[in-house]
């Protein structure tokens, strides 16, 4: 059995605490990584950026959550950063790294897609 959910919406400050809303049925680690990677669009796109968020989960595909954030921007690619104290970001995907079992990026001709699976 898979579930799926789809938001399309921009990417502003509001709109992390409304997807953490809308993803209240899934574990902390899902509401977590769904919004660090909506994060990280307002961060390196701007506030206001169209995106959508999908959640897909099945039993099928070894019991994992598969989140994926598509934006409009196929040339700014993720960076894995090793964030020290004292700095105030880079956290977004060292979080979503130590969380989810894999992670990636697939580029189309005008978007991008940050994805990861997590077990669930």
């Amino acid at each position: 059995m898979m579930t799926s959910l789809e938001f399309h919406l921009l990417a502003t400050p509001k709109a992390a605490p409304d997807l953490r809303h809308q993803l209240r049925d899934h574990g902390y680690d899902v509401r977590l990584c769904a919004t660090e990677l909506l994060t990280n669009v307002i961060d390196h796109l701007g506030d206001g950026t169209p995106v959508t968020v999908r959640v897909i989960g099945t039993a099928a595909h070894h019991g994992r959550t598969r989140i994926e954030v598509t934006d409009p921007d196929p040339r700014a690619l993720p960076v894995l950063l090793c964030a020290t104290e004292s700095e105030e970001s880079g956290r977004g995907l060292a979080l979503v790294d130590a969380l989810a079992e894999c992670w990636g990026v697939v580029q189309g001709p005008n978007c991008k897609t940050v994805w990861c699976e997590l077990r669930s």
